[in-house]
């Protein structure tokens, strides 16, 4: 059977700023167990800002988060601009603030929120050919907003005022545990809460390894 090429969308490096790390390497290690073929992915444009992850404060500078995201994936990566759906089997996206910072505008625009053009252009592209995807943390809130009026089922954990938000798209919130999935198979869109709920790496690896299992099964 030839390897599954899966697509990992990045938004840069730290969960402040950019891709939840944690996050990113227990995707990233889930795939390698299952000896999927890894299609590492970002946007080409400057991070909304920089953070300080020590003060937690903004810092001077700017960063682009195609380069940031290089690090995680130790400088293995594509422009997004240039992936399409043919290119790949699935689709995963995992969490951090850069997601809702830099891939879309939720940090800032909430209900208002648009998706990063590239980003949305994958997204129906493997919607449209019928290849699954998974959404991890924050990052349901585009599955939302891009497929909200098919009704789509997501999970971010038990917020209730983030779940009020996905549903105002038209998406439907599925309350679910840290290691749990929440599987749409009408329109083949996994998510897993992460560190919505957290407490710690190993709780939020097991949801993420159960969500590429059920990503994998539907490629």
């Amino acid at each position: 059977m030839a390897e599954k090429r899966v697509g990992v969308v990045l938004a840069g490096c730290g969960f402040l700023d950019g891709s939840e790390i944690q996050e990113a390497v227990a995707t990233l290690l889930a795939l390698d167990r299952r000896r999927a073929s890894v299609v590492a992915m970002a946007p080409g444009v400057p991070q909304m800002h920089v953070i300080d992850h020590v003060r937690k404060e903004p810092e001077a500078g700017e960063r682009r988060v195609l380069a940031e995201s290089a690090r995680i994936v130790r400088g293995d990566i594509r422009d997004l601009a240039a992936v399409g759906a043919r290119d790949l089997d699935a689709l995963l996206v995992p969490g951090g603030f850069g997601v809702a910072k830099n891939l879309c505008s939720y940090a800032t625009e909430g209900r208002s929120m648009r998706v990063n053009p590239d980003v949305e252009r994958l997204v129906l592209e493997m919607r449209s050919a019928r290849k699954p995807m998974g959404f991890i943390c924050i990052a349901p809130v585009i599955a939302a907003r891009i497929f909200g009026r098919e009704g789509v089922r997501v999970t971010l954990g038990d917020d209730p005022a983030v779940a009020a938000d996905v549903e105002s798209f038209g998406a439907k919130h599925v309350a679910c545990k840290v290691e749990d999935v929440c599987v749409d198979e009408r329109l083949r869109i996994a998510s897993t809460p992460a560190y919505m709920l957290g407490p710690s790496v190993a709780p939020v690896s097991a949801g993420i390894d159960k969500l590429v299992s059920a990503v994998l099964e539907m490629a």
